[in-house]
This record gives C-alpha cells, structure tokens and sequence, in this order.
C-alpha cells in the first residue's frame, strides 16, 4: 500500500464523487468498524475493474468525516492481513467542508483476490452496481482456467449444441432450467458453461437475483 499522504483542500473533487452516488467503482463508509467488511469491498473492486471507497460519507452521500486515523489502520489490515493475496492501494484525505473524508483506491488486478469471512474461509467477490455480489464456482473455474498456460479443447456434444439453440432463441440462461432442459446434473452443466465462457462463447452476467448465461456477442 501507499502511506497515507497529508490532507488536500481541493473539495470539488471529492463532491463530484459524492454526486455520482455509490456505482460499480465507488462505494461509501459512514466509518469502518470491521476490517473484514471492508476486505470484501477491496476484493470486489480488485476482481472487477478497480474502485474508490470514501470513508466518512454516509450512503446518502451526506459528508461526516472521519473520527481517527484508526480508519487508515483498519484499510491496511484489510488489504494486508484479510485479502489473499495481499491489496496494493493508494491512500489520501480530503478536507471536504471542515470535515476529512479519506479516500482509498483499488486496482484491478491481474489475478483472483479471495477476502476471508468471520468463520476463516476465504471467498471471492465480485463488484454489481452497487453490490459485493460472491463469485459462484463457474466464475471461479474460469478465472482457473485463465491463469494455465494450456487452452481449453472441448468436443460438441447434444448438450452444448442444445444450449447454444436455446440461448440463440431465448437470449439468457440459468443453471436451473439449464439443467431441467438438458437433464443434467448441476456440476455436468456448470462444466459445460465453464467451458463455454472460456472460449469466449458464452457469457455470464452476475446479479443480485443470481446468474445469468447468454451468447457472447
């Protein structure tokens, strides 16, 4: 991570942040009170394409400012002791309105970053709109199968070709009626998706309701 640089007076960019309300690559603390929370956060940003995290606003986007330099501290063990593998970010606070608003920056990175949970187990996340939506194991397999030298070599099966059709005609997919259509087990139909989305064929769009699986354009 990058130390904590002194306070800047320059409000305005901080106030177009705020205007723009809580998206994809910007979220808002009103404080932080567990690291681990934030690790979700940090991850989800690094696994999708980068983000800011504002300390010291509420969701409303109303400015409270930070209370302590605990704030910092709290960052650091985030992205150091509850991200694997350890966040790189850049750290800086604005003096916005007389109050300080502390503002922390994510990268994108280059590989799959896991956040552990209160029970110890390390999950992935992904960044929805507003939302640390977790990588279901579709998106962790293809994210595998990424990072191995070797490709990926299928043969066309009924089942593949049935997909295909289907989302030709339909558009979008589900795991569910994958498998009710298919009749296949959930893991065969993942495989078969995981495949897919790694020869760029399909595509999956992860949503609050769940996931969804479409033909990639």
């Amino acid at each position: 991570m990058i130390k904590n640089k002194p306070p800047s007076t320059d409000q305005n960019y901080i106030l177009r942040l705020i205007a723009e309300g809580e998206h994809q690559q910007l979220d808002f603390k009103f404080e932080i009170s567990d690291s681990r929370k934030i690790a979700r956060t940090l991850a989800a940003f690094s696994n999708t394409n980068g983000g800011r995290l504002l300390v010291g606003v509420k969701d409303n986007g109303a400015i409270a400012g930070v209370r302590s330099e605990e704030e910092y501290y709290m960052v650091e063990a985030a992205a150091s002791m509850y991200c694997k593998p350890p966040i790189l970010f850049k750290a800086k606070n604005w003096i916005v309105e007389t109050r300080t608003v502390f503002e922390v920056y994510v990268q994108k990175s280059e590989v799959p970053v896991f956040a552990q949970d209160e029970k110890g187990k390390w999950l992935a996340y992904i960044r929805v709109a507003d939302q640390n939506i977790l990588a279901n194991r579709v998106l962790l397999e293809v994210w595998k199968r990424k990072n191995k030298p070797h490709g990926t070599f299928i043969e066309y099966s009924k089942s593949e070709n049935e997909l295909l059709a289907y989302l030709s005609e339909n558009g979008q997919i589900t795991i569910s009626k994958f498998t009710r259509i298919s009749r296949l087990t959930q893991i065969q139909a993942e495989n078969i998706l995981i495949n897919l989305i790694s020869l760029d064929i399909v595509e999956m769009k992860l949503t609050e309701k769940g996931a969804f699986y479409k033909l990639k354009k």
